[in-house]
């Protein structure tokens, strides 16, 4: 008996060892070649493009759209399924890969008629701007044709790699549209139904500025000042939890050089987007001639796009922040306004369609809003919405050079921060920003629309080299309270961060990468303080009850730390006095198809307004006064706790609890294959409102730190390998640095690869 358990072992193990080979064998014969030499009627001159110990691209060519033939060339070898998925998310075409499951989503994604819009607008291009998608273009292919065989994403779903196209690229930008600016136009519906179910002065109330305000002028919006509003019913049912949008956005901030040892600029960016294998940015160097000039451009590519989106050409340093201004209306149609139907299939694995139909009117589509009829006129929707413009920054040789081109970029609105070799620094809004000037956050109605819409922005604010030295944005107002009635509120971040980052800024008088990086890893829990004080005083009004609580809130740290069980206590509870208080009124929302998530951010004021004045008709029906409800908050907190990390309050710790996770989308759906295809999991360190950003699968998707001129200590560190094959040498190369807070060099550092691509 014994010898047949151990036979039958022995064969299970064989068995498992040869599964595992083939499929390592499988995945084996997906993997690129990153040697050796090739031809192609695409390039006018050799093109190499090497790999450093990163994985980092590195292209040297002799023109720009050779330049961009070799950045589409290591693109389409080591992210093609990643930008296949922008491309499809934008257009409305996942169905075609994941079949009936992604309709819905396609059809969220063709009310926009992207896929149209960009092929339109290609149309509009320069021609020296066609030629460099086309050549872009073509390296991708190229450099997919050359892998051979099919990624094992296309394995698994069945479906077939469609060669790259001009207009994708375009699609690639919308889908950053998508991400950044979506929340915006939820963010206006929200507000519409507020006003119809309650009242202009519950939207005031629920919007009202919030004290953390940190505009670069020190400029201040007037307080909120109406009547508290009075519900005039409760319900008793519970919400289990209002969502929160995550902080889409970013942190940047820069300074001039007299705050430097070298006399130069020196800019910080991180930006803030949802984390996933493969991780969006790609990182590489250009070099190329240009009109007899040298151009070396080191920095973070968006896979799809031929660009450099943020980073250095040792003249300028540039990043982003979302911008947040008001790029969309919705447009109140009446009995004259024209609409029709425009059917859109969405075609199916196998040969499938499935028909959307769109209403589409002069303004925008067409959607219902408590049934009413509203068209949704967008920035996004604009043939200045996006273009290639962006690639003039490369060429910049001064801070000034970057603001003139500023506006008329094509790409969602950002914070531009720059600064150059010379030591100048600078603000300024870049992309595309509607010429309107009746920016609303509730709805327009269609006899005050304005053609405006239609037009880009070109007068713009901008603050170059402040008396103090110092700029900062943290995706909350920057520009002044009279331009903020100019350009209205897209969903504004309440400031915290901004305040924060502010503050720090002028806690130094001097200046280097090191300082600027341990800015970027701040997680003090600045903003959590008042809601420590609130809890623990009420604890302590039962010290005996409450007695291990409190002694975790009194050893709390004040920050976002892996070991602090109190920041969890402090955050959790936050988050359930939210869930009790504005119960009703999510609800409600919840009725008509709304939801209170694209404002959740920004009550803060309008909580500790009740907080303080304790209004009787804002109390939950399950509590017989303000005591109560804020006493059931922290009850629900550790309830909720305990169904998802145990009693054990050390298993309450913020590293677990905000433990990144940073998966494959094909994991998710094969947990079989997590261990192959995921990062390892890291301890949270960090959170919302504060400068050091991190959620579960969530936070800063590059740091980059430069001062143009002196880039032996620039910075550049991202959360994920370059390459999305899992067997790449480069599929998690550089993760562990980011996790571990390290000072990941900008510049390549040794090749190990080299591909030559000749005329043919």
């Amino acid at each position: 008996m014994y010898k047949l358990i151990k036979r039958l072992l022995l064969l299970i193990v064989i068995l498992g060892l040869s599964g595992t080979a083939v499929v390592y064998g499988v995945l084996s014969l997906s993997l690129p070649a990153l040697d050796g030499n090739g031809r192609s009627m695409a390039v006018n001159d050799p093109v190499k493009i090497s790999r450093d110990t990163l994985g980092q691209a590195v292209i040297n060519a002799k023109s720009r759209n050779d330049a961009a033939y070799g950045l589409g060339y290591a693109h389409g070898q080591d992210r093609f399924f990643q930008m296949d998925l922008l491309r499809r998310n934008a257009a409305g075409e996942l169905s075609e890969l994941f079949g009936k499951a992604a309709v819905e989503l396609d059809k969220k994604m063709r009310f926009h008629q992207l896929r149209k819009r960009s092929l339109a607008i290609l149309n509009t291009l320069p021609e020296r701007d066609k030629q460099l998608l086309k050549s872009y273009a073509q390296g991708v292919n190229e450099g997919l044709a050359q892998v051979g065989y099919a990624s094992f994403e296309y394995i698994l779903t069945g479906a077939t790699q469609k060669p790259w196209q001009s207009e994708d690229s375009l699609l690639v930008i919308f889908s950053m549209y998508l991400d950044l600016q979506s929340m915006t136009f939820n963010r206006d519906q929200t507000l519409i139904q507020l006003e119809q179910i309650y009242s202009k002065n519950m939207v005031d109330f629920l919007t009202q500025p919030s004290r953390y305000q940190a505009a670069l002028d020190g400029s201040k919006l007037a307080p909120f000042a109406g009547e508290l509003p009075i519900l005039t019913s409760q319900t008793t049912h519970v919400a289990s939890h209002i969502e929160a949008p995550p902080e889409l956005g970013s942190n940047n901030w820069a300074v001039t050089g007299e705050l430097t040892k070298t006399g130069a600029g020196m800019v910080s960016d991180d930006m803030h987007l949802s984390m996933a294998v493969p991780v969006i940015w790609y990182r590489a160097q250009l070099n190329y001639t240009q009109n007899g000039k040298q151009s070396q451009i080191t920095g973070v590519s968006l896979p799809g796009t031929p660009a450099i989106v943020v980073g250095t050409n040792n003249k300028i340093a540039w990043g982003f922040t979302n911008g947040y201004l008001d790029t969309a209306d919705w447009i109140e149609l009446n009995s004259d306004s024209k609409t029709w139907l425009v059917d859109e299939p969405i075609l199916l694995p196998e040969g499938g369609v499935e028909t959307y139909s769109l209403i589409m009117s002069e303004y925008g589509p067409v959607k219902y809003i408590n049934e009413k009829p509203y068209a949704l006129s967008w920035a996004a929707h604009q043939p200045y919405a996006v273009n290639m413009q962006l690639l003039k920054l490369e060429q910049a040789d001064t801070v000034d050079d970057a603001l003139a081109l500023a506006s008329n970029v094509g790409i969602p609105v950002q914070n531009l921060m720059v600064v150059d070799s010379l030591g100048n620094a600078a603000w300024k809004n870049i992309g595309g920003i509607p010429a309107r000037t009746n920016a609303s956050e509730l709805s327009v109605n269609a006899q005050h629309y304005s053609a405006l819409f239609e037009q880009n922005e070109i007068n713009r604010p901008f603050v170059k080299n402040p008396p103090s030295g110092r700029l900062w944005t943290g995706n909350s107002r920057v520009v002044s309270a009279s331009d903020n009635a100019r350009f209205g509120n897209g969903g504004y971040a309440l400031g915290a961060r901004s305040s924060q980052i502010r503050d720090r800024l002028f806690e130094k008088q001097t200046f280097a990468e090191s300082d600027f990086y341990a800015l970027q890893l701040d997680n003090q829990a600045r903003f959590l303080m008042p809601w420590h004080e609130l809890l623990l005083k009420q604890l302590k009004t039962n010290e005996v009850k409450n007695a291990q609580y409190i002694t975790e809130l009194e050893n709390w740290q004040q920050c976002a730390c892996a070991s602090s069980v109190g920041y969890t206590l402090v955050k959790r509870y936050r988050d359930e006095v939210i869930n009790l208080v504005f119960n009703h009124i999510e609800v409600t929302l919840n009725e008509y198809e709304g939801t209170l998530k694209p404002i959740k951010r920004g009550l803060e004021p309008a909580l500790w307004q009740l907080i303080n004045n304790k209004p009787a008709s804002w109390i939950n029906p399950q509590f017989n006064s303000w005591d109560e409800q804020l006493a059931g908050a922290f009850d629900h907190t550790v309830n909720k706790l305990s169904e998802q990390f145990g009693t054990n309050i050390k298993q309450w710790q913020w590293g677990k609890v905000n433990e990144l996770v940073i998966e494959h989308p094909f994991a998710k759906q094969i947990p079989l294959l997590a261990k192959l295809l995921n990062m390892p999991t890291a301890a949270g360190f960090g959170d919302s409102y504060m400068p050091a950003v991190q959620g579960r699968s969530f936070g800063a998707s590059q740091r980059f730190i430069a001062q143009p001129g002196h880039l032996e200590q620039a910075i550049l560190s991202v959360p994920g390998g370059q390459s999305g094959h899992p067997l790449s040498e480069f599929y998690r190369a550089g993760f562990s640095d980011y996790i571990e807070g390290k000072q990941t060099a900008l510049l390549p550092q040794t090749l190990m690869h080299q591909i030559v691509i000749s005329p043919k």
